[in-house]
């Protein structure tokens, strides 16, 4: 584990695994710690440096004096610090779900520090995506010959309808991983302890988001994008997904068969071939990062 401070003193952290040219994972949840990436499938033992930030208030990183700073915009600024202390002139960079708006946002703002830009299984928000009912609904349809499916489909429309009581929330559950086996339901057990409520809770307030600005400020962005979403993933439907490719000037898009939203535990194999080839097409020379 590596500390820095952000600009506005709160103390930061990152982790560090595998050997080769760093990998700037920001996570999701939204605010949740960045352990749940563990090695993102297997990419620190093939050649690259993952380097996983706990935004602030998470994991082990400080919890800020001013609660308003965690709104996704005013983390660019911690983005940035990381980017300085790695000693970097230009990332790789990888945002998760929620933490693909993040990593959105910091791409808009500081195009040219970023080389590639990673989308897995993204929020889209930031550039204005729309995920409808029917998107989350008909790719939930995917699955109904699971046993599970009744039950769990039944608190999807609930969701969509916002009609949801706790107990819709937790019977979605299944549709999270691609399989509902035991290592997914811990994984999902994991979450609730590893994500700040209160900073979640901010994290989309008001003036976060700007579509329109940020899709005009990523015309600048002369990197690539890989937009990799999931079959299965309710979340971030494939739909929407490839929808929102087109605010991305040099985009391309991956869709995992069989994966739900966290495809790196579905299949590794597939979320590490997809990445990796991706990555490796480009020179990755832009920087050393200060990291043993």
């Amino acid at each position: 584990m590596h500390t820095f401070s952000a600009p506005d003193g709160t103390v930061l952290a990152c982790h560090v695994s595998g050997e080769g040219a760093p990998l700037i994972c920001l996570p999701g949840g939204p605010m949740r710690a960045s352990a749940y990436f563990g090695d993102l499938g297997g990419l620190a033992a093939a050649g690259h440096r993952v380097v996983g930030i706990d935004l602030r208030g998470t994991g082990a990183s400080g919890d800020p004096a001013d609660p308003a700073s965690y709104r996704c915009d005013r983390l660019v600024d911690d983005v940035e610090a990381l980017r300085v202390h790695l000693g970097l002139d230009r990332m790789r960079l990888l945002g998760h779900s929620a933490g693909a708006e993040l990593a959105t946002l910091y791409t808009a703002r500081y195009p040219e520090r970023v080389r590639e830009l990673v989308l897995v299984t993204p929020a889209t928000r930031a550039v204005g995506g729309r995920v409808t009912a029917e998107d989350r609904l008909e790719t939930a349809r995917l699955r109904q010959d699971e046993e599970w499916f009744p039950t769990a489909y039944e608190a999807l429309k609930a969701i969509t309808e916002d009609r949801a009581t706790d107990a819709d929330w937790e019977a979605v559950a299944p549709f999270t991983h691609g399989r509902w086996d035991a290592a997914a339901r811990a994984h999902r057990a994991a979450g609730a302890e590893q994500r700040n409520r209160e900073a979640a809770a901010v994290y989309d307030a008001e003036g976060a988001f700007t579509p329109a600005a940020t899709r005009d400020a990523l015309a600048a962005f002369e990197g690539r994008t890989l937009l990799l979403a999931a079959e299965f993933d309710v979340a971030a439907p494939p739909r929407a997904v490839v929808a929102s490719a087109e605010a991305f000037p040099r985009a391309e898009t991956v869709v995992l068969p069989g994966a739900g939203h966290f495809p790196w535990h579905d299949d590794a194999d597939g979320f590490t071939r997809a990445v990796i080839t991706f990555l490796d097409r480009t020179d990755t020379t832009g920087g050393v990062a200060r990291l043993p």
